[in-house]
């Protein structure tokens, strides 16, 4: 019987510290919200390591990020939406109707073309 209460106690404990971490924020959350309310958008496809790499740096805070999927799983057919955008590669970053930036960014890159702060805490 104690052996049970012991596993319960040690259960309520992991899930407790899997939603703490879970919930916590990420690091980067203002900037990515920042690009999102500037309308800076990401043009990427799932199978793409570059595109993979960008979200990467974004870690948690990813989820905050306005990203278009271009690729169409099975098919070689780009999305509509990505052709009308004139995306030709991935991952292509959209800063406003005027310019669009294809390849890698860095964090400071994206700040500085976006005109969000970049917190370095």
């Amino acid at each position: 019987m104690k052996k049970a209460f012991w596993w319960g106690i040690g259960f309520i404990v992991v899930i407790a510290i899997i939603w703490y971490f879970a919930s916590a924020p990420g690091k980067y959350d203002d900037f990515a919200k920042c690009l999102t309310e500037k309308e800076v958008k990401m043009y990427g496809a799932y199978w793409c390591s570059h595109c993979a790499a960008q979200k990467a740096l974004f870690g948690k805070s990813w989820k905050y990020v306005n990203y278009v999927e271009c690729a169409t799983p099975g098919t070689n057919a780009l999305k509509e939406v990505c052709v009308s955008a004139g995306v030709t590669g991935y991952p292509t970053w959209s800063f406003g109707v005027d310019r669009k930036i294809s390849g890698e960014l860095t964090l400071e890159q994206m700040a500085s073309f976006s005109g969000c702060e970049l917190s370095q805490e």
